[in-house]
């Protein structure tokens, strides 16, 4: 027998946290699914320590509760966990943990979706749980499940090979050779933790890299409530070009397109400078081509050339598994197959159905709390 709620969340991270709280002000009940066993657990277990958040704090804000106002301009990663720690307490927001959802299906004769979901909280194969709802809220978040790509003779490598999540910081690396493979924003800065902790620090560069500072990209966001948005992109390239200036002579391709353009087109944050290009100037980080396979402890690149590690870590990203048990016509989905709002949606948080979206339509916390409240106003109209 299934259970029922008026609303299901998928997805107890931020962007989920958001939707139930903006639910919870509206006095809308509704059900948190969680696959693991607790909230925000990307924050909570899968960021590096020297993390903070790279926009002012009042743009990382969730609905109805402002970050304090004697917090740091940029808070740490602790204190953005102690934030999202008091609004789950705020609201009593309590997520059923441990519920990985295998499917979601909207049934027409009865008007609701009906959601498969396996307890995995002892592991092994779970049971299989049912629920019904009138309203189905994803929000699973852009960061997901860890990628890590397929690289041949991988399995050879003897030493330490990990994704971004799992890395903490560099003490443990200090003068270690250590390979950084992927240069987003997670790249670039465990690249220069490992560099500050004393390894030997390269990183895979193999795509062009827009590099903006914080105050770059505070001013940006300023200058498009005034400026057009390409003089607006213009004048941050500007900027970046003088503060930078020409990063492609140290192996790092020049964009042919600006920051906020690429972020649009392709999902490709612009790098927010934190201090790791001053390395690369110095020579205190090396900037190395693709990986075209590895040999041991031998890593060779697309250039020919090879060096020995004691330690990969791979910050190639996340996949987004949503399409695979959101069972919806294509005709009908909000979601592309990478798992994010399709861009012709005018509303890209809502869909068909009673099946909302809240943080995958790539804009950040701000965009995650500008859907929820949305969503939440949208079904408090409807009921």
């Amino acid at each position: 027998m299934s259970k029922e709620a008026e609303v299901i969340i998928v997805g107890g991270g931020p962007s989920g946290v958001a939707a139930a709280g903006a639910l919870s002000s509206l006095s809308i009940p509704y059900l948190l699914l969680e696959r693991a066993n607790c909230f925000a657990p990307l924050w909570q277990r899968g960021a590096y320590d020297r993390l903070h958040i790279h926009l002012p704090k009042h743009t990382c804000q969730l609905p109805h509760v402002p970050v304090p106002a004697d917090w740091p301009k940029y808070p740490p990663k602790s204190l953005f966990v102690q934030y999202l720690q008091e609004y789950v307490s705020h609201f009593g927001i309590n997520p059923v943990y441990s519920r990985s959802v295998e499917s979601a299906s909207y049934d027409e004769a009865s008007g609701r979706w009906r959601v498969v979901a396996r307890d995995v909280s002892k592991g092994g194969a779970g049971v299989v749980e049912e629920y019904s709802t009138r309203f189905l809220v994803v929000a699973t978040g852009e960061s997901c499940d860890a990628f890590v790509p397929e690289v041949e003779g991988m399995e050879s490598f003897p030493g330490k090979a990990m994704h971004s999540t799992e890395y903490k910081n560099g003490k443990e690396f200090a003068k270690k050779k250590v390979l950084v493979v992927g240069s987003g924003n997670s790249g670039m800065e465990i690249a220069l933790d490992l560099a500050d902790h004393g390894a030997i620090t390269s990183i895979v560069v193999r795509s062009p890299v827009n590099f903006v500072t914080r105050e770059m990209l505070n001013w940006a966001i300023v200058l498009v409530k005034y400026l057009s948005f390409s003089w607006a992109e213009r004048l941050t390239m500007i900027a970046s070009r003088l503060w930078f200036g020409d990063m492609s002579k140290y192996g790092i391709p020049k964009p042919k397109e600006g920051p906020f353009t690429m972020k649009m087109k392709y999902g490709k944050y612009p790098l927010v400078d934190v201090g790791t290009c001053a390395k690369i100037r110095s020579g205190e980080i090396q900037v190395l081509p693709a990986v075209k396979c590895i040999r041991g402890n031998e890593v060779v690149f697309e250039n020919g050339h090879s060096d020995s590690f004691d330690a990969i870590v791979f910050a190639t990203g996340f996949k987004r598994p949503t399409k695979q048990w959101l069972k919806v016509k294509e005709e009908d989905c909000i979601l592309n197959d990478d798992g994010i709002v399709k861009p012709s949606y005018p509303d890209k948080w809502k869909g068909k159905n009673g099946l909302y979206c809240v943080g995958l339509s790539r804009r950040g916390f701000f965009g995650a709390s500008l859907d929820a409240q949305s969503v939440a106003n949208d079904i408090k109209g409807l009921l």
